[in-house]
């Protein structure tokens, strides 16, 4: 806090924020008025303030009981901050815990502030956290013609930068209106590198509860567009996947409404079966460093063909931010042949974000890169 706290006395304050942003296991919104700071309202991002609304699901606006603050969603009638909503901030702070994978949310939630402070000469502080997945990058570059809230940028989808060296790329990059109004500060984070997994000390969000989840959350992300649960609805989320259809596997699970976790799920009420994968993620994936297809070929070649419901759905593409991963897929493409095909893609990227670095990195040869 020394860093940053002589930055934000005598300004007015907002505060882009969740359950995350917790110093010493108090929350950052009463760790500043505690230090005099004047905050004027909170926005939320997907998940609400405290992080307990399901995914999806519209955050409305409201008022922390705590401090009597007013609460702005950006996840429900607007994502991007109006000029009412900020005209009279002297600074807006960015502090939420982002899990490094693109069609997380979070990220396209900083992108909009970021956007809206830029038009309206508003400061942009990010403070940054670790990447629990940030040792590692996968998965095909983002086609902008396919560009939405869970995908804006053409970045890997597991991309190997905090926030805040994407916010540094996002001005960089001119991916923002106005980005040379932007004044933007980046707060770092201490002892931090990329060749590191981060066990973080707080969920992100309701469905990723465990490390195991984050760990699985690149590969089982992608299952939100095809005709299979992966948890939601369950205890298990993002560490199991299965369906009434699948026969392979001997997990079971019957998915249920659980508020603030899950509404309505895939298969509500019905008997799934599949695999159960926490062992997976923490004794192999999380070394193997890739997204791994193998799953995804593997359901799309046991799908039934009396199914009424595609294995794809139209959200697939939107996840994955490009068609070629589907057409791969159906085409019979193997998970290397794949993986072959956008490696030439993250080598440029690897090129093009260094500049944007603020930890150091490690090249693959044994080399510490700053």
């Amino acid at each position: 806090m020394a860093d940053y706290i002589s930055l934000l006395k005598g300004k007015r304050i907002g505060l882009v924020t969740n359950n995350t942003a917790v110093i010493n296991g108090t929350h950052l919104v009463d760790t500043l008025i505690s230090q005099g700071i004047k905050i004027k309202r909170i926005f939320a991002p997907e998940h609400g303030f405290r992080g307990n609304a399901a995914n999806g699901e519209h955050v409305l606006n409201g008022k922390d009981p705590k401090t009597g603050l007013p609460i702005i969603s950006l996840y429900g009638k607007n994502k991007k901050p109006t000029q009412d909503q900020i005209k009279d901030l002297d600074l807006l702070v960015f502090d939420i815990q982002d899990v490094g994978v693109r069609f997380y949310t979070y990220l396209s939630t900083m992108h909009y502030c970021m956007e809206a402070c830029a038009e309206n000469r508003i400061g942009f502080m990010v403070l940054d956290r670790p990447n629990p997945n940030g040792y590692y990058l996968d998965g095909p570059i983002l086609d902008l013609k396919h560009q939405s809230m869970v995908g804006m940028h053409p970045i890997p989808l597991v991309h190997g930068m905090t926030l805040g060296e994407l916010a540094l790329m996002i001005r960089g990059k001119s991916w923002i209106n106005q980005k040379d109004s932007l004044k933007l500060t980046i707060i770092p984070c201490e002892n931090y590198d990329h060749n590191r997994y981060y066990d973080l000390p707080i969920a992100p969000s309701p469905n990723l509860p465990t490390p195991e989840s984050i760990i699985l959350y690149p590969t089982l992300g992608l299952f939100e567009g095809i005709n299979i649960s992966m948890g939601r609805g369950t205890e298990k989320p993002f560490e199991c996947f299965g369906a009434p259809w699948l026969k392979t596997g001997k997990f079971k699970f019957t998915p249920k409404n659980i508020p603030g976790k899950a509404n309505n799920p895939p298969f509500l009420g019905q008997e799934c079966q599949g695999m159960l994968v926490s062992d997976f993620a923490s004794e192999y994936l999380i070394s193997f460093r890739h997204i791994y297809l193998e799953w995804i070929i593997l359901l799309y070649q046991e799908y039934p063909k009396d199914q009424n419901t595609p294995f794809f759905n139209a959200f697939f593409t939107k996840l994955a931010g490009t068609e070629s991963l589907r057409q791969q897929i159906e085409s019979g493409k193997s998970a290397d042949q794949i993986r072959e095909s956008w490696s030439s893609d993250i080598e440029q990227f690897i090129i093009e974000r260094k500049p944007f670095l603020i930890y150091p990195y490690y090249d693959g040869l044994g080399l510490q890169r700053k």
